[in-house]
């Protein structure tokens, strides 16, 4: 698709009446000018435009651009200040860019607009992990498992934090959970609890039989 092409593609699709589901969905696929037309096309202001910011921010963190993403979240922040989701992606935008004070104020953020999100916590939990507060990490990922128990990242990731304080049975059984659990879009998360497990395993001393009398 043409440069040119896309702020008319915009204004057609205005003109047939789905503005809306363009701004939504731009950043579904990989095309970031069509969010930058949605967000320079000037009928559409105020809170909808956040949407156009936000999956530019999208597509720019699937793309390891962090800074551009967190400056698109900003945007869209700044316009819908009330949407959990942003700060959460904000979050993992400052995450991956290194610097988690910041991302770690976002997913309170996340947090406080929307106590019943599980991934905020799980994400909080690997930035504090990240800074070696263990115990806090463990806190935030114990809320996330119980939001979603069927979510294999967050028991796998509170097991790599037990195992970090030197809780070999706790993080056997996260580890245990984790393969158990559906695999998901792929199967890295239960290859690396696989690997956990086989490698507690072989660090387990060798028991030595008691001598006969």
């Amino acid at each position: 698709m043409t440069k040119a092409a896309v702020p008319l593609l915009i204004v057609l699709g205005v003109l047939i009446g789905l503005s809306t589901h363009t701004v939504v969905n731009c950043g579904d696929e990989d095309e970031p000018d069509i969010c930058s037309a949605v967000i320079g096309f000037s009928p559409l202001r105020g809170s909808l435009i956040a949407f156009a910011y936000e999956g530019r921010g999208r597509i720019a963190l699937r793309h390891g651009d962090h800074r551009r993403a967190a400056a698109d979240f900003d945007e869209a922040i700044h316009l819908n200040p009330n949407r959990a989701s942003l700060y959460r992606d904000r979050g993992l935008a400052r995450q991956q860019n290194g610097e988690p004070e910041l991302a770690i104020a976002d997913y309170d953020e996340a947090i406080a607009l929307d106590p019943k999100l599980a991934a905020p916590y799980r994400q909080r939990g690997l930035a504090l992990a990240a800074k070696g507060d263990l115990d806090r990490a463990i806190l935030s990922y114990n809320t996330a498992v119980r939001l979603d128990p069927s979510d294999a990242q967050a028991r796998f990731d509170r097991g790599l934090a037990f195992l970090a304080r030197g809780q070999a049975d706790d993080a056997r059984a996260d580890f245990g959970a984790a393969l158990a659990l559906p695999a998901g879009k792929d199967g890295r998360t239960r290859d690396a609890a696989r690997a956990k497990l086989a490698e507690l395993s072989n660090a387990e001393p060798t028991r030595v039989a008691a001598p006969r009398r």
